[in-house]
């Protein structure tokens, strides 16, 4: 699934700089984001345990399960992103079945990388 010939003409596009934090450990998650431009580390307990590029979503967990973010998304190069909403992704989910399936390869994928880091 082309995440970003799909968003590319958001009216909700975001920029952030080298540095920025999109979000971090512990905060409050009513979105995630897909990555159009740039690299964004995700960051636990100090650990940087990936670099999301474009196409990429980041921090999609904050719309499955709510509660505090479990990691941080710090910038490694300036990048243009496009927050989902939880109206937004339960509209994806409903009507692009992909969507969802690319969403659940991604969190399994994670969830397998961060188990092998922190065990």
């Amino acid at each position: 699934m082309d995440l970003v010939e799909l968003y590319k003409h958001s009216n909700n596009i975001q920029e952030f700089e080298e540095g920025d934090l999109i979000f971090s450990e512990g905060d409050a998650g009513d979105a995630m984001y897909i990555v159009l431009e740039g690299e964004i580390e995700i960051v636990a307990l100090r650990r940087v345990f990936e670099v999301a590029g474009p196409g990429d979503i980041i921090g999609e967990m904050a719309l499955i399960e709510e509660g505090p973010r479990t990691a941080a998304a710090r910038v490694k190069e300036s990048c243009r992103v496009v927050p989902i909403d939880e109206k937004e992704f339960l509209f994806m989910t409903e009507k692009m079945p992909y969507f969802s399936l690319h969403v659940m390869k991604v969190l399994v994928r994670r969830l397998k990388e961060m188990d092998l880091l922190f065990n």
